[in-house]
């Protein structure tokens, strides 16, 4: 969370910016704005004042299955770059190992950890699948974002709609060609 002083100082920079832009910070609309942001910002950036991600358990499975698949979880983030949201759907797979595999809940919320600070798409893609194996060791993981980025969409090349994919694999899914495929095949449905 971000401490009192550090929201005393978003807020007084929202001021500026508002000023800066010639708006007029203190009438009706606007005069709470720059609270509502810092707290925005508080919330949308929890990552960077939070502790390492450790709200997950683990779970012993005497017969794990060669793939677990969570598909369209939504994710919401900040573009580093221009400090506007890029939003959309992570698709994580990964082949348990040791006989042990995670709540399903958790994977859902790594990545909203994951996603709570300024990003880029790509960097995102890796430390999902990174602390997915930090925490689970497993014998592969597979990890695909589909994203829309506001500063494409409403700034400088001002294309609504675009589509941006990246993913990441590791494990048997670098090595592993038909189980590639099969991710592959069991997101796009």
């Amino acid at each position: 969370m971000i401490d009192e002083k550090n929201q005393a100082k978003i807020e007084h920079a929202v001021r500026e910016i508002l000023s800066a832009v010639g708006e007029d910070p203190d009438r009706p609309g606007l005069v709470e704005t720059p609270a509502r942001v810092a707290r925005m910002y508080a919330e949308v950036f929890a990552t960077k004042t939070a502790a390492p991600f450790d709200n997950y358990k683990l779970f012993k499975v005497e017969h794990p299955t060669e793939m677990v698949l969570l598909k369209d979880i939504p994710f919401y983030s900040m573009c580093e770059h221009h400090l506007l949201p890029f939003f959309g759907t992570v698709q994580v797979a990964y082949v348990p190992q040791h006989e042990q595999v995670i709540g399903l809940s958790k994977i859902p919320r790594l990545i909203d950890y994951c996603s709570q600070q300024p990003n880029v798409q790509e960097r995102l893609t890796v430390s999902i699948a990174t602390e997915l194996q930090r925490i689970l060791d497993p014998a592969g993981i597979a990890v695909s974002i589909t994203a829309r980025h506001m500063c494409m969409e409403m700034r400088g090349v001002s294309k609504p709609g675009v589509h941006t994919e990246s993913s990441y694999y590791s494990g048997q899914f670098k090595t592993d060609l038909d189980l590639k495929r099969e991710f592959l095949q069991r997101i796009a449905k």
